[in-house]
This record gives C-alpha cells, sequence and structure tokens, in this order.
C-alpha cells in the first residue's frame, strides 16, 4: 500500500496524487491509496484504491478520445512509456508497484473549476433540494426522492480548493473565470463525457448518478486532465438494487462517509482512522467497481 511517495522533482502533493516533473512538458501522475472524505485526509489507506484510480481513468481517458482530447501519455507500467523514460532521473527511481498506480501526462494550464454532473438527486444536491427544492439554484419538481434521476443531468461547477471546502460557481462567475466560449465549453464537453460514460456504464451494471472533471489547456485546446470516472470523483450505483427513497448499494466512498457521519466526526480535521472492516469493504468496492466497469482484473504486483 503506497501512502507516501518520495520521488525527486516533485510539483505537488493533493489529497490523494503526488505529482512529478519528468521535463519535456510531461508530469508522472501517481494516485496513491490514500483516501479523502468531506475534503479532508484520512489518517487510513485503502489498498488497491490508487490501481483502480490510476487505471479507471487511463481506461476512461482511451474510451472518451472521440469526445475529447485528454492528457494521458499511458500508464508508467506500459513497455513503450518504460523504454521512453528508462533514462529520466525521476522515472528511474519508481518501483513497479508505483508504476501500477502511475500515469505519465502532458503537463497542462489547469483550469480552477471542478466541472460537476448531476444526473441524479443525491449528495449535497439532494440536501440543497430538501431545503429549498432547488439543485444549483434551479427550481425542480416537487416530491422528487433522494436518488431520483434528476429531469436532465446539470452542469453544477464548484470552485477548486487546495484546502477546505469547495463553492457553488453561477455561470456568470465561471464566465467571469474564464470567458463565455471557454464556459459553454467547459459545460458541454462535461455534460457529453457523463451522457456517454452514464450510457457506457449501465450496460454494465452500474449507475453514474454523478461525476466531477478537470480540464486543462494545452497548445490553446481544452482538455480533460487529474482523474477520469473513478470512485473517487463519482458515485457509482448498482442498477439491479436501484430503488430511490432507500440507501442505494454503491461502489464509491459513500461507504466510508456514512461510516464518518455514523461516528460522530464533525467533517473538520483531524479525521478519525477507519476499522479494518470498513477498509476492506471498501478496498473490494473500488476493485468491484473496476471490474464491472473495465472488464480487466489488476495486474499483479
Amino acid at each position: 500500500m503506497i501512502i507516501e511517495t518520495n520521488l525527486p522533482n516533485r510539483l505537488h502533493k493533493g489529497k490523494v496524487r503526488d505529482t512529478y516533473d519528468l521535463g519535456d512538458g510531461h508530469l508522472l501522475m501517481i494516485a496513491t491509496d490514500r483516501i479523502s472524505a468531506f475534503d479532508v485526509v484520512l489518517p487510513t489507506g485503502i489498498p488497491g484504491k490508487g490501481e483502480v484510480l490510476a487505471r479507471m481513468s487511463a481506461f476512461w481517458f482511451r474510451h472518451t478520445t472521440n469526445l475529447m482530447d485528454n492528457h494521458l501519455v499511458g500508464m508508467a507500467d506500459a513497455p513503450e512509456v518504460i523504454e521512453k523514460y528508462k533514462g529520466n532521473a525521476t522515472f528511474s527511481l519508481v518501483s513497479q508497484e508505483i508504476s501500477q498506480q502511475s500515469m505519465v501526462v502532458r503537463k497542462a494550464q489547469r483550469i480552477d473549476i471542478e466541472c460537476i454532473v448531476r444526473g441524479y438527486l443525491a449528495g449535497s444536491a439532494w440536501a440543497e433540494y430538501r431545503r429549498n427544492g432547488t439543485v444549483w439554484g434551479k427550481e425542480l419538481p416537487e416530491g422528487l426522492k433522494e436518488g431520483q434521476a434528476l429531469p436532465e443531468p446539470l452542469f453544477t461547477p464548484t470552485t477548486k480548493a487546495e484546502e477546505g471546502h469547495d463553492q457553488n460557481m453561477t455561470h456568470q462567475e465561471v464566465v467571469d473565470m474564464v470567458g463565455e466560449n471557454l464556459a459553454r465549453q467547459l459545460e458541454e464537453s462535461s455534460l457529453s463525457i457523463y451522457s456517454f460514460a452514464n450510457d457506457f456504464a449501465r450496460q454494465r451494471g452500474i449507475i453514474l448518478a454523478d461525476t466531477k472533471m478537470e480540464f486543462g489547456i494545452v497548445d490553446g485546446n481544452l482538455i480533460l486532465i487529474d482523474e477520469l470516472l473513478t470512485p473517487d470523483s463519482s458515485r457509482f450505483w448498482d442498477a439491479s438494487g436501484y430503488e430511490p427513497g432507500r440507501s442505494l448499494p454503491n461502489f464509491d466512498k459513500q461507504y466510508v462517509r456514512d461510516w464518518l457521519d455514523a461516528h460522530g466526526w464533525d467533517r473538520e480535521p483531524p479525521a478519525p482512522s477507519l476499522p479494518e472492516d470498513v477498509v476492506r469493504k471498501t478496498s473490494e468496492r473500488y476493485i468491484e467497481a473496476y471490474h464491472l466497469l473495465t472488464g480487466e482484473e489488476l495486474p499483479k504486483a
């Protein structure tokens, strides 16, 4: 299990990912086994989680290239990537274990907006609907149940906070940050990718309730970056057990969120450690989601 990494030329340590500069406009992005909840990193890691995040992101990046270009060069354990970077000072120190949960990507100018698409009433959207009858300030029909499909998927962007909680952004705030044309591109691309991924997942018995994406600019063009359609960035539900208004079987970190809420955590650091059974069941959920969606097994160490 990889909780911390310590290679030369680290550019950034995020809640989950450690990013290193490989030079020549490329980065090594390591998905560690750290897990965050309510924007706080927990002291307990989840075995297999980093592999799932990296490899599932790579899977979706490859499957959505006809919709949107992205930053993926390849998985760090791919033979062609190993050959290309074998003399690199940072890459040469990457162990097999780390390479299995790392991507080599193009360096991009990140757009500091979390591009969230919601297809179902869950999480903070459900909380807002119960209070005000709205989601992202938009009025919805009365009488909707938790977990119910929205009349149409909604683009609900937020700020991207390095620490603390992200905040909802209005359409005008997005326009003010990036301009009208790029704001439209972000919304249209996010909705298009969500629609494709939800249809893809439904054929494999999974509902994509919501997801968040990140975008960047390379050579003047908008591309997808970071992670894509993973159990960390999305809510995945078991379609066979789907019934609005009751607890929904999930393949994401909702199990961890539920345990933390049930044990009275106030969602402020420091977070409590997770017990062994929660760690094991969360790991199993991530790995099962990967297998169901990709049809692949994780590689052996």
